[in-house]
């Protein structure tokens, strides 16, 4: 299954009720990606330009995409980023077939 990593950053007013309430928000990620037949693999907060970071796996780009626009759609993230990650050998393939591709430059 294809790997995702996502950086999300919470609203001021998130915050403001995790630091009246704190909760582990791991176990609601867990949950968010088995409903659509996935994996968490790590949640972290962090410094800088985003509060958080989470490794999903998914079965697909569509099962995650639902994930995402479920998350986001629920207010309380001001920035949420979602990246394919690709395996070696998957890079390794995609650059044989690079090689396939009649690539021009522009104006060239």
């Amino acid at each position: 299954m294809p790997l995702y990593l996502s950086k999300f950053s919470y609203t001021p007013e998130t915050w403001a009720r995790m630091i009246g309430n704190p909760e582990d928000r791991r176990r609601a990620a867990q949950a968010y990606v088995e409903s659509v037949g996935g994996k968490l693999h790590g949640f972290w907060y962090a410094f800088g330009e985003h509060d958080g970071y989470t490794l999903w796996e998914a079965p697909d780009n569509v099962s995650m995409a639902a994930v995402a626009l479920a998350i986001t759609g629920g207010g309380a993230l001001g920035s949420f980023e979602t990246t394919v990650l690709l395996t070696v050998d998957e890079t390794i393939d995609a650059l044989r077939k690079a090689e396939e591709v009649q690539y021009r430059r522009p104006g060239a």
